[in-house]
């Protein structure tokens, strides 16, 4: 005699189900089957090459005889270095040059910007255009704008009755007119960042001052100032990493020149590895710029965290 039994669907789909291990496997799985892609694109080209250019920097290489380990001997020569010193204080200029200028331009471009104007979007996109727009275009065209023969600058000052100038031909112009270029360039950077952080502040405080009698310089002062200092750290950071490590612009305007007069960290770490085939020197050099690069951004947030702006 045969016994049958029967089953209720739901008994058979609880059977089918996996455990909780099961399932927990399952989402890992499936997570890493859409993060792994991107995980080993970012190893690759990243983490990967910077272990590699260390290693290198512990080396006398050309790229094409076998290495020679040499250990700490090129950070030791990059100390000594006349050429890597006077690149340190171009660099230096520049970022104290470029920095706090692109930041006030920034805030007072995007107060202008957030004002009920007719055309504000066009404002807007003429401020962001320059942004957005190829560093090669740009230098090509800063090279013809500051031309000493026929630029247009030189061509507004005979109008005016000033002497043409040489600019990025002379040695003690050419950093100046570069700093001016980068801030043309990539003061619509910050001024979009201030001009969402402006919308972003409560219209309740700017009001409340209003009616506690305060002027609109005392509004500025007291109440956006003091909304927009965590931007400003996040700003003041981003544009000193730019200055560091500015090199497209160099290299389409003055390429170091006149006289090494514009030669930049970066540029001179680009003549190392690629024109010298210096490459474990220049490796050496580019880890020098990171180490410093890094301990600044570390100074500038724990001094924005001590005066009270969390913003990292």
């Amino acid at each position: 005699m045969a016994l049958t039994f029967a089953v209720s669907p739901r008994a058979a789909s609880k059977a089918r189900r996996p455990g909780p291990r099961g399932s927990a496997l399952r989402r890992h799985l499936t997570g890493w089957a859409f993060a792994g892609p991107a995980t080993l694109l970012v190893v690759g080209l990243s983490l990967f090459p910077a272990g590699w250019a260390f290693v290198i920097s512990q080396a006398k290489w050309n790229g094409i005889a076998p290495a020679t380990m040499v250990g700490w001997r090129n950070y030791e020569q990059l100390a000594q270095d006349p050429d890597m010193l006077a690149a340190s204080g171009h660099t230096l200029l520049l970022t104290v040059l470029f920095v706090p200028s692109s930041i006030v331009l920034g805030i007072l471009l995007a107060v202008a910007l957030n004002q009920r104007i007719r055309l504000i979007g066009f404002y807007r996109t003429c401020i962001f255009v320059p942004y957005v727009a190829s560093a090669a275009a740009t230098g090509i065209l800063a090279g013809f704008v500051f031309n000493p023969q026929f630029g247009a600058v030189n061509e507004v000052f005979r109008h005016l009755g000033i002497p043409a100038q040489q600019f990025l031909e002379s040695p003690s112009q050419a950093l100046y007119i570069v700093c001016l270029i980068a801030l043309w360039g990539q003061v619509g950077f910050t001024t979009v960042v201030y001009l969402a952080a402006l919308q972003d502040i409560p219209r309740e405080l700017v009001e409340a001052a209003t009616v506690d009698g305060a002027g609109k310089f005392r509004v500025f002062r007291h109440v956006t100032l003091p909304e927009l200092r965590p931007v400003t750290v996040f700003t003041a950071v981003w544009q000193t990493i730019t200055a560091m490590q500015l090199f497209d612009l160099i290299y389409t305007t003055t390429r170091g020149g006149p006289l090494n007069s514009t030669q930049t960290i970066v540029y001179y770490i680009y003549e190392l590895a690629f024109q010298t085939q210096r490459l474990g020197y220049g490796a050496a050099a580019a880890y020098v710029l990171f180490a410093v690069t890094l301990l600044l951004t570390l100074v500038v947030i724990w001094y924005s965290r001590r005066r009270g702006a969390e913003v990292f």
